[in-house]
């Protein structure tokens, strides 16, 4: 059985942009790139090559970006998104969301979608809105989500990837979803990590963490005065410790303790007694729930429950056209307008019933790909 792996990329933090005759090349490589991809492996083998971290990152250097850049994220989403406008119906693919103030249209996205291709448009719409909520809230890793790319087919299936910035290191991380391999959207749901940086993390979807989420799910019914009481004096006997040089706590604890404010969280706290949330899923859609709230029930389910949370950080890794800016070394104009060339050529003979090009260049994987060991 092939093993699952769950994933992100953590990229150093490059400012500038792609420069415009950069980007416009990429669109249309970006298009010829799927278009082929659609035409040997279909709309839903696209979304499953995409999500593959490796392979993302490959792309993004075929089509000349940064190799190591944060960037590569949001320019390769951007060019795609782009380069498949108005293709769905040779494609079966669309995009919906982007950076920042784009990934805020998402939901608008995809309901429009919805209604063209007659998509569950409000499946789609919880599917975005969880796989953000898990990588912003339920992975407190230390990203903010600043970028949500939504990919889906018009057959209904779907993807993720989207990135966190960490700005006390000017770092971002990388997050791949695939639906079709979302068993839960709370346990172990992405798919695949490229890391090499890895830290304690509340990581409250963690498969070890079934207990925790458990304790906190039931904990999130109780009277909301009830847990400010315990959050209270949790909070009073930490402050009460003396000062001693050899004393040694879990680092956790000085996390939880500097986050949690029992004041701030008492809106939140009656929100969720009120809602009754029958698992911890249906407790982390309810809006309102966030990073703070869940800490303060995680550290309760510890304390009254003996329900631990796992700090396990889900990540675990990091080849081109050239860079943008210049590494590993700077853009081959004609050689990537030839690359354009081939690929748009072999395409349209493809189409006219000529496919001898694009079989030979399935047939390269061959040179590139050793053969397996027996």
């Amino acid at each position: 059985m092939a093993m699952r792996r769950t994933g992100t990329a953590t990229l150093p933090l490059h400012g500038g942009r792609a420069p415009r005759w950069l980007f416009k090349r990429m669109v249309r490589l970006a298009r010829a790139i799927s278009e082929a991809l659609v035409d040997d492996l279909g709309p839903a083998g696209v979304l499953a090559r995409l999500v593959d971290p490796f392979w993302f990152q490959a792309f993004g250097c075929l089509l000349g970006f940064d190799w190591h850049s944060s960037g590569m994220t949001t320019t390769v989403c951007g060019a795609l998104k782009e380069a498949l406008r108005g293709t769905a119906g040779t494609t079966g693919l669309l995009v919906a969301g982007g950076k920042g103030a784009a990934s805020r249209r998402t939901p608008d996205e995809l309901r429009d979608y919805s209604g063209r291709y007659s998509l569950p448009g409000e499946g789609l719409v919880y599917a975005s809105r969880l796989a953000a909520k898990v990588d912003n809230n339920a992975v407190q890793d230390g990203y903010q989500l600043y970028h949500h790319t939504f990919f889906v087919t018009t057959g209904g299936e779907w993807a993720v990837v989207q990135q966190g910035m960490r700005a006390a290191d000017r770092t971002a991380r990388r997050y791949h979803w695939l639906g079709r391999t979302v068993q839960s959207f709370v346990v172990e749901p992405h798919l695949a990590v490229c890391c090499d940086q890895t830290g304690p993390t509340l990581n409250l979807v963690a498969v070890e963490g079934q207990a925790s989420r458990a304790a906190i799910t039931t904990l999130s019914r109780r009277p909301h005065q009830d847990l400010l009481a315990e959050l209270a004096r949790l909070s009073a006997a930490t402050s009460a410790v003396p000062a001693d040089p050899d004393l040694q706590l879990p680092a956790r604890h000085a996390v939880l303790r500097e986050d949690i404010h029992p004041d701030r969280l008492a809106a939140t706290l009656l929100r969720t007694y009120e809602a009754q949330a029958p698992s911890f899923e249906a407790l982390l859609g309810l809006r309102g729930v966030g990073a703070r709230t869940l800490r303060a029930l995680a550290l309760l389910s510890e304390v009254l429950a003996g329900a631990p949370p796992s700090w396990r950080d889900p990540a675990r890794f990091t080849f081109a056209h050239g860079g943008k800016d210049g590494h590993p070394f700077p853009v081959d104009r004609t050689t990537y307008d030839q690359t354009i060339e081939i690929l748009e050529t072999a395409l349209r003979r493809a189409r006219l019933g000529a496919p001898d090009r694009l079989e030979a260049l399935r047939r390269l994987q061959h040179f590139a790909v050793p053969p397996a060991a027996s």
